[in-house]
């Protein structure tokens, strides 16, 4: 009975833990992707988010997109890779999206007080005057793109655990003459 008392303890502290259950990891939720999405949200844990937006238009046929991740005060994440990669839709990789440019600025600040960061952190921590700190990524795919392709971040590690995150898809809308983020 002893021995029994230690174990049960572990168990019941293990289940005392904050549960979580990823979204779907994948954004597309029909094989034709019809439906435009102006963004997509994906939660972590501890409340960290990450919200990826539509693409906008280049002049030579590629696409800009942001990427931000939310950061709630006293929370911090670390990403596995540099590189966002951008590949067939759940298949094999097209080119790696280039970082045009990282701002961070805590959600007390005015919007246009930023700092300005010039290499992709590996580690972010939020910022310990804020609620919430905001790490918006500015990424590039240049030249023309397929007719659909997936952006895939970096997974994340939060608290020692690796997280994936979302794929985010998008394509050509031949109706908006213009490319979107799909489900």
């Amino acid at each position: 009975m002893r021995r029994c008392v230690p174990i049960a303890l572990l168990f019941t502290l293990a289940a005392c833990g904050d549960k979580y259950t990823a979204p779907s990891l994948y954004q597309a939720t029909t094989p034709d992707c019809k439906t435009w999405a102006d963004e997509s949200h994906f939660e972590l844990p501890k409340g960290i988010t990450v919200v990826a937006s539509s693409p906008v238009g280049l002049p030579d046929g590629g696409v800009e997109f942001g990427l931000t991740y939310m950061l709630p005060h006293g929370t911090n994440i670390k990403l596995t890779s540099r590189t966002f990669q951008v590949t067939q839709p759940k298949g094999a990789p097209i080119a790696a999206a280039e970082v045009v440019s990282i701002y961070q600025r805590g959600t007390n600040r005015k919007p246009e007080i930023v700092d300005v960061i010039k290499e992709v952190p590996l580690l972010m921590f939020a910022i310990g005057s804020a609620e919430a700190t905001q790490f918006r990524y500015r990424l590039q795919l240049k030249g023309k793109q397929p007719e659909r392709f997936d952006l895939v971040p970096p997974a994340v590690i939060i608290s020692g655990e690796r997280y994936p995150v979302r794929t985010f898809t998008y394509r050509y809308f031949e109706d908006r003459k213009a490319y979107g983020m799909c489900t």
